[in-house]
């Protein structure tokens, strides 16, 4: 299947060329590092943000010793749940633009099957 290119160039797509499939994914390595980098910054942003709605003190760290068992879980998972949601949205977008401007998808197609 042809990929309409810039100025009405048609090229094959990536996965039809055999071994650039493969640079291009490695290609993708430094950029996914990036991305991460970028998603921490943002998730850390973030929780801060959704924290200071929840409580007026900094969130306690697990061996802080004046706090509650309920606090110090609720920190966690807001932190987690925040820090895992940016992550996989900036991932998205970075494959996604990614595979526009290269035309290889930069991790697997399908999900793998539970066995």
């Amino acid at each position: 299947m042809m990929t309409p290119g810039p100025a009405g160039f048609h090229r094959q797509p990536v996965e039809d060329q055999r071994g650039r499939l493969d640079i291009v994914k490695l290609l993708y390595k430094p950029v996914g590092i990036v991305l991460g980098l970028i998603a921490g910054f943002i998730s850390r942003k973030l929780f801060d943000r959704l924290w200071a709605l929840i409580d007026r003190e900094d969130p306690p760290k697990a061996t802080t010793r004046e706090t509650t068992w309920s606090k110090v879980l609720a920190a966690a998972a807001v932190e987690g749940l925040t820090f895992k949601v940016t992550r996989a949205a900036v991932d998205r977008a970075g494959a996604q633009g990614f595979a526009s401007l290269t035309g290889a998808w930069p991790g697997e197609k399908r999900a793998k099957q539970a066995e």
